[in-house]
């Protein structure tokens, strides 16, 4: 707990997992991104928290957790559920290649803030995730903006 009575979120993981060993609430659902770069983060998958206890590891105590995999659908904060297919998902390293190649700016204007990691041929009209030069970095707002379009700024001839 932090000094203001607040669990802190180890506490709130811990709690969750407890609740869910004693039959109180289902699984917690945990979202798992992996650090690519400063400021880049790539979602990975959705687990289940089963479990947690605590270890000595370098003369302190922490806080370990169980996971297993979520083989649902990834629920974000609402009941909208969001079809997140293994093909559709965008690999680490094809992330790091595709971000070294565009040097982390926007193909379409340059802009570095905000990244999106965008299916040149969109993912709904069969582009893969598996392949670099089918991926390519646009700000949010060229992002956004294109939807399922074809945008062919960075694609190889």
């Amino acid at each position: 707990m932090l000094p203001s009575r607040k669990l802190t979120r180890n506490g709130v993981f811990a709690k969750a997992a407890e609740n869910y060993k004693v039959g109180i609430k289902p699984p917690q659902r945990i979202r798992v991104y992996e650090k690519i770069r400063p400021s880049i983060w790539n979602y990975n998958v959705e687990f289940l928290l089963l479990d947690q206890w605590r270890e000595e590891s370098g003369g302190r105590q922490v806080y370990k957790f169980r996971l297993t995999l979520s083989e649902g659908p990834l629920n974000i904060d609402t009941e909208v559920v969001i079809d997140l297919s293994p093909g559709r998902l965008i690999l680490s390293l094809i992330k790091q290649s595709v971000f070294i190649r565009d040097g982390g700016k926007c193909v379409e204007c340059g802009a570095s803030d905000n990244p999106h990691f965008d299916h040149i041929l969109p993912y709904s009209k069969g582009g893969t995730s598996y392949s670099v030069e089918n991926v390519q970095i646009l700000c949010a707002r060229n992002n956004l903006s294109k939807s399922a379009k074809i945008i062919w700024a960075n694609a190889i001839s």
